[in-house]
């Protein structure tokens, strides 16, 4: 594949590019969803293809194909060339690729277990089994599980990445993951619902470590006892304990988004959304001096893992907030060039047919030093929120509103009772400036982050320790 790549380039710049990329892309998923206790679908599907960007005259190019021959590849530039070439009459931009550390060497992630050594029926079998021990577990408290939707996906994804000014970097990483949703329901408390998703990048072992049947049985039954237990939570001002899944969305919406450098100078608008943050706003106070929020490709395992980024600059821990202040944006090369520093590695791709843009990876908020005990025995009045039902946030990621599903009532230093669908709404800054302690207990979340069009879905990790939030005003859902 490298000398076919390396044909692409040298046949672009031939062509009279002044930069030219060539990209494979292969992906190889099998996927087996449970739906209600029945097998709803299994698939096997493979992509494989190339794309090459090119930028003429300050202007940038883009094409893809997946017919992996010279012809294909050269109808692919060509194509790439003349959209550069039409740009570049019609407005001046001026694009560039910054600097960075461009990579050459490859990265292979090794599974323990290997997705080819566990069948459909096998999948199939775990989740069943699972299903049933969340069936059992919510009738113990009374309620029913009428919806129920599992879905296990496992891939593997093989890059190369060729470029004209030296990059040349490959990839294989296996990855995994669960998504469920389960519906609990009584006809006199009505419904409530979980979502959640996991993943790693890794084989069939990270299952293993997740232990489905026992994970399945204790989501079940706490979201069992949601519904049949919960009453209404204080209004008013009061201290908020959030746990590691709401600051884990929180990292990634209020503080990964804002960040990204195409959000910042406007290129993602009318897609994916605007952000609160300019182009001036390093050193902006957003939060108190114990909110380091942090965006790390190369965390081992992580579903967002990657050591070069889809331009081929090396990855490196990304730091957004440090101390409570505006630190750094994430950056590919175009958008460095245009703020003068060099990429930090941030620019992914879905699929070979995918532009490479602006992406977050693991974002996270880093741990502090208290136990979880510490932060309730100073709560007087206060809620524990552990996760959400739901949550949205306006397109310049200030205003955000969180539900939360299994939330339980702070008096006197000690948890007490469940309450139903406590509602958080504040904004950015003020989230962020009412933490006056962080715990010690770092944890992450699998998502999908959505953005531009056509959308790109990606994985990446969200996550955080359990957190403390003084004075924050809180209402309630009927």
């Amino acid at each position: 594949m490298e000398d076919l790549l390396e044909f692409v380039v040298d046949f672009a710049l031939r062509m009279g590019a002044d930069y030219a990329e060539a990209r494979f892309q292969s992906d190889i998923t099998e996927t087996v969803t449970l739906k209600n206790g029945v097998p709803d679908a299994s698939t096997l599907s493979e992509t494989e293809g190339l794309s090459v960007r090119v930028i003429f005259k300050g202007a940038l190019g883009f094409a893809s194909t997946n017919r992996l021959n010279r012809r294909a590849s050269k109808e692919a530039a060509k194509r790439a060339l003349e959209g550069a070439k039409a740009a570049s009459k019609a407005v001046r931009l001026g694009v560039e690729m910054g600097g960075g550390e461009l990579g050459r060497g490859r990265v292979e992630v090794r599974p323990r277990v290997s997705f080819e050594h566990v069948d459909m029926d096998a999948r199939l079998e775990l989740l069943k089994e699972a299903d049933g021990r969340a069936l059992e577990a919510v009738k113990d408290v009374g309620a029913h599980l009428p919806a129920r939707i599992f879905t296990l996906d496992t891939w593997t994804t093989e890059k190369t990445i060729i470029t004209s000014d030296g990059v040349n970097v490959s990839s294989s990483t296996p990855r995994v993951a669960l998504s469920v949703f389960m519906t609990a329901y009584h006809p006199q408390r009505g419904t409530a619902q979980r979502f959640f998703d996991l993943g790693e990048a890794a084989g069939w072992e990270a299952v293993e470590r997740w232990n489905l049947t026992r994970l399945f049985r204790e989501e079940a039954y706490s979201l069992g006892k949601v519904l049949m237990e919960a009453e209404k939570p204080p209004k008013g001002v009061v201290d908020l304990v959030l746990g590691p899944e709401v600051i884990g969305l929180v990292s990634h919406e209020s503080s990964g988004h804002p960040s990204e450098a195409d959000r910042i100078l406007g290129r993602e608008a009318a897609q994916a959304g605007e952000t609160y943050l300019k182009k001036d706003s390093l050193g902006m106070k957003v939060g108190s001096q114990l909110v380091n929020v942090v965006d790390d490709p190369t965390i081992e395992r992580s579903f967002g893992f990657y050591l070069y980024d889809d331009e081929g600059v090396k990855a490196r821990r990304r730091v957004l907030i440090k101390e409570g202040v505006i630190n750094e944006f994430l950056h590919n090369r175009e958008t460095a060039s245009v703020f003068g520093v060099e990429s930090n590695g941030a620019s992914r791709a879905s699929a070979y047919n995918r532009e490479p843009i602006v992406r977050m990876a693991n974002t996270f908020l880093e741990p502090g030093d208290y136990t979880f005990e510490e932060l309730v025995e100073d709560v007087k009045e206060g809620v524990y929120i552990k996760n959400f039902m739901e949550w949205n946030i306006d397109d310049r990621r200030l205003n955000q509103r969180y539900v939360g599903l299994e939330a339980y009532r702070i008096e006197g230093g000690e948890v007490k009772g469940l309450v139903r669908n406590p509602v958080l709404e504040v904004t950015t800054t003020g989230l962020w400036s009412a933490v006056d302690a962080v715990g010690r207990d770092l944890q992450f979340q699998a998502a999908y982050c959505g953005k531009s069009d056509p959308m790109q879905g990606i994985p990446v990790w969200t996550g955080g320790p359990h957190t403390r939030l003084r004075g924050i005003r809180l209402g309630g859902r009927t």
